[in-house]
């Protein structure tokens, strides 16, 4: 089936479990390269690359003219399962970033429940691994009374620890002092840190009410959530990591400023601080309110045209480390809402990486740098076990992508739950034609084996 012209996906009744797979003379981009080989996939994982490989496989590809990607590794996504499954849940959500290229993700705990004890972590994984067509892990929810559980996080197994350092959903917004010295100090694994400083966004937000009243719009949301909000807690965050020594990883980086208090002078391996980016901060900027509206009303905020720039040079340099997507859904009807109540967040897991590629295709990002900042660097990042490279011996998490296969972005062939996307009406040069996870063939141009599920993730920690 042509995603273009599709107007659905469809789970394909030929797709069966494979032991082995062939993929013969793909262009593969991996660790700072791009060579033309075959790929043997068997149970599981990649046997064999080389040249001309001959032997018998349960399916066979022919790759010439495709690119053969590691499969992205998204540190950053919110599926909204359990409690709001009105916007997403696992299922549909992980479908929707198989299509996209994204093999593995790593889920956010401001659930309903809040994942703020073991039990409802476990409750999660449970879920994944009955209904996740990509390979998944949870991070346990941090809040200002939940210490002991936090401490008793598995790291082996678990891609770590989540702290609001501004407003969030329920009880996860750690804003008490002595909380924050305590899981800086005592946590073993990776902290993953929202960083916005709540007070300086209520002062803001009193301060446009008392101008406007309640008729604020939308593009006052990179003024109330602005530069300083975000500087503030993030530097806050860095200051405490290097007082304890702790693992610090700050998630979606919105400003140009906060760019600074990065480091690219040491192996990524050997960083204790590292930071992240998201797709639409490197796509959209503060001029596209006036057309995207509440659809682009995220937090952190789109901001400046070169608060963009700014972040990209970073992604560019090695001062932020890995790309991801932030994937928040909510409903059409909530983000129809006035600004004040429409709620922040957007679905992006099916277009990340092809708005990746475009940005290649437009000269800003090579192959390579994307390969690094969605693969290589996430896996490297959280310790992920045999994940993220194209090599033997790794899992095959692999992604054929046409470079001259456009395709425009519709209701129609968008699969999210919620049913949009902020990229409708793009057209993107490149499409994903195969996604292969954990050595199996998921997707395959618009059809999807739903027969096997994806695996839980393992760090070597």
């Amino acid at each position: 089936m042509n995603i273009r012209n599709s107007k659905s996906y469809e789970i394909c009744p030929t797709f069966t479990p494979m032991s082995s797979i062939l993929i013969k003379a793909a262009t593969i981009v991996n660790e700072g390269r791009q060579f033309v080989a075959d790929v043997l996939v068997k149970d599981g994982l990649i046997e064999r690359i080389d040249n001309n490989i001959d032997a018998h496989a349960d399916e066979v590809i022919n790759a010439e003219g495709l690119h053969l990607l590691p499969g992205a590794i998204d540190d950053q996504v919110h599926f909204r399962e359990p409690g709001l499954t009105q916007k997403a849940n696992i299922y549909t959500e992980a479908r929707a970033a198989v299509a996209g290229g994204i093999t593995s993700f790593m889920e956010m705990p401001n659930t309903v429940p809040n994942t703020l004890t073991q039990q409802l972590l476990q409750d999660k994984y449970d879920i994944a691994a009955q209904n996740s067509l990509a390979n998944y892990s949870f991070y346990m929810g941090a809040s200002n009374d939940n210490i002991d559980e936090v401490l008793r996080t598995d790291a082996r197994n678990v891609c770590g620890v989540k702290v609001f350092m501004g407003s969030s959903t329920g009880n996860m917004l750690v804003d008490n002092p002595k909380t924050l010295e305590n899981l800086f100090s005592k946590s073993p694994m990776l902290i993953a840190t929202h960083c916005e400083d709540e007070q300086t966004i209520k002062n803001n937000l009193t301060h446009y009410k008392e101008l406007l009243g309640d008729d604020i719009t939308v593009d006052y949301h990179p003024k109330i959530r602005n530069t300083e909000a975000c500087y503030l807690s993030s530097s806050m965050a860095v200051e405490l990591a290097k007082k304890h020594g702790a693992r610090l990883h700050i998630l979606h980086i919105s400003t140009a400023k906060e760019t600074e208090l990065f480091d690219n002078t040491i192996p990524l391996k050997d960083k204790k601080i590292t930071a992240e980016a998201c797709v639409h901060h490197l796509w959209f900027s503060d001029a596209d309110y006036a057309t995207k509206g509440n659809l682009i009303k995220w937090n952190p905020a789109v901001k400046s045209a070169a608060d963009r720039d700014g972040i990209l040079k970073a992604v560019l340099d090695g001062r932020i480390d890995v790309l991801a997507t932030d994937h928040a859904p909510h409903t059409m009807e909530e983000k129809a809402q006035a600004y004040l109540q429409a709620p922040s967040g957007g679905p992006l897991v099916q277009h990340a990486l092809p708005a990746l590629l475009a940005m290649h295709q437009q000269g800003k990002m090579s192959l390579e740098q994307i390969v690094e900042k969605t693969a290589h660097n996430v896996a490297i990042c959280f310790q992920v076990e045999k994940r993220g490279f194209v090599r033997e011996g790794y899992w095959a998490d692999l992604v054929l992508a046409d470079l001259n296969k456009p395709w425009e972005v519709t209701k129609q062939n968008t699969l999210y739950k919620c049913g949009w996307s902020p990229f409708e009406g793009t057209t993107f040069p490149a499409s994903i034609t195969h996604t292969i996870v954990s050595g199996n063939l998921i997707y395959q141009n618009g059809n999807f084996n739903e027969t096997i599920k994806g695996k839980r993730l393992i760090f070597e920690r």
